[in-house]
């Protein structure tokens, strides 16, 4: 711990010895940073078709296929959902995306609306219980993109921050003094 204090100390120490120009010069690198990687996340939007190409599990329901933390990847394409696709799907009032497994799907006309029951993998009972009240299927607009791919773990330091908001802002903070306090 001291350790770490005395590394933030120093960091603080060359932030205090910097000129305004290379705080700005700093600054600049920061916004950079950002808008770089706002850029990436963008891109992948227009990519993969899907509003949200990456995200977390954030429960068991789909245990033993995914785990709490692995990280996923989403595509979403023009052809209909198909019985057995996992899908994540979002809800209206809701916040939180859901990853579960189409188990039903009802094709209303040619036009491709389709209505399709989900399930998680390690629930008794389809979900239903999860929809808004009175709605008994999800439509295509409720679908965010089919998982494609998975990296397992990963999303825990995700779950980490979201459950102790104070170290993900102490983590954002020595970030954002690394970068201002850096020579290069």
């Amino acid at each position: 711990m001291n350790a770490i204090k005395s590394l933030i100390s120093d960091q603080w120490n060359a932030l205090a010895t910097l000129n305004i120009r290379s705080l700005l010069l700093q600054g600049t690198n920061l916004g950079l940073i950002v808008t770089s990687a706002l850029i990436v996340w963008k891109t992948l939007i227009l990519f993969t078709g899907s509003e949200s190409p990456i995200v977390v599990v954030l429960s068991g329901s789909m245990e033993p296929g995914f785990y709490r933390g692995d990280i996923l990847f989403l595509y979403m394409s023009s052809k209909p959902v198909r019985t057995g696709e996992i899908v994540v799907f979002n809800l209206e009032g809701r916040d939180i995306p859901i990853v579960h497994r189409a188990i039903k799907v009802h094709e209303q006309d040619d036009a491709g609306n389709i209505n399709i029951l989900t399930k998680g993998d390690n629930n008794s009972q389809d979900d239903r219980v999860l929809y808004n009240e009175g709605q008994k299927w999800l439509e295509r607009s409720h679908i965010m993109g089919r998982v494609v791919g998975c990296l397992p773990y990963v999303g825990q330091v995700t779950i980490i921050l979201n459950d102790y908001p104070k170290l993900k802002y102490l983590l954002i903070g020595v970030l954002g003094l690394f970068v201002f306090t850096s020579n290069e």
